[in-house]
């Protein structure tokens, strides 16, 4: 399949036509509308900083239900002992800049670049992006942030600068998701340490069809405390 190359008008092809690595659309902006459109279509941004914006729907996704999320006996016990202080949309931006540093080994770089952390910035302040931190003494030490709507989030990144303090932030989140009748994080990209919290591979037309079922349910709107 051709990679489809976006105008400015607001439109995106349907996910199917894309790439066998998952790329479907290549340019077009990140404009708040844009972004919103795409994840309700279940595609993402993802693209380094020199490159132009690309726009991805891989086939199989990794998504990590609610209800399937586990942690080792020690990593339960460490948040049973209130190890780490846990908030929510307290330090979005500086979460954001911290997931940007750390350093991935499928990448030379980083997909957050200042258009990114703006245009995210500004879906926080909206009240679509949210972030949950990790504190030790005082100190923002992990965290993770994403984009929530209807009953879906759509995981982004995740830092740590202390040992366990990304898998508390994830712990956090999903005890709040479970709460508020969220269906499923959606975690794009594979990798072995969601893999290991509990995500799983499914089809591209299966995880549509429980977007477009989380979508009919309520919007929780503004910032989480």
């Amino acid at each position: 399949m051709p990679v489809f190359v976006l105008s400015e008008d607001l439109l995106f092809p349907p996910p199917e036509l894309a790439e066998d690595d998952g790329l479907l659309a290549i340019g077009g902006d990140l404009s708040q509308e844009r972004i919103l459109m795409a994840y309700q279509m279940g595609i993402f941004p993802w693209y380094m900083e020199a490159h132009p914006i690309l726009w991805w729907s891989p086939d199989p996704r990794l998504v990590l239900f609610p209800n399937e999320f586990r942690l080792s006996r020690s990593m339960r016990q460490t948040i049973n002992r209130n190890v780490f202080g846990i908030t929510f949309d307290r330090a979005f931006t500086d979460v954001m800049i911290n997931c940007a540093r750390v350093k991935r080994n499928d990448c030379d770089g980083t997909w957050i670049n200042e258009d990114m952390l703006e245009a995210y910035t500004g879906l926080h302040e909206a009240g679509f992006a949210h972030s949950v931190e990790s504190w030790s003494e005082g100190r923002l030490v992990g965290g993770l942030y994403g984009v929530a709507l209807g009953r879906a989030f759509f995981g982004e990144s995740m830092f740590a600068l202390k040992s366990n303090a990304s898998k508390a932030a994830v712990a956090a989140l999903v005890e709040r998701l479970l709460q508020s009748g969220f269906m499923f994080i959606d975690c794009q990209v594979v990798t072995q340490h969601l893999k290991s919290l509990g995500a799983r591979e499914i089809p591209r037309s299966e995880f549509k069809a429980l977007l477009r079922a989380a979508l009919k349910l309520p919007v929780q709107a503004g910032k989480w405390v």
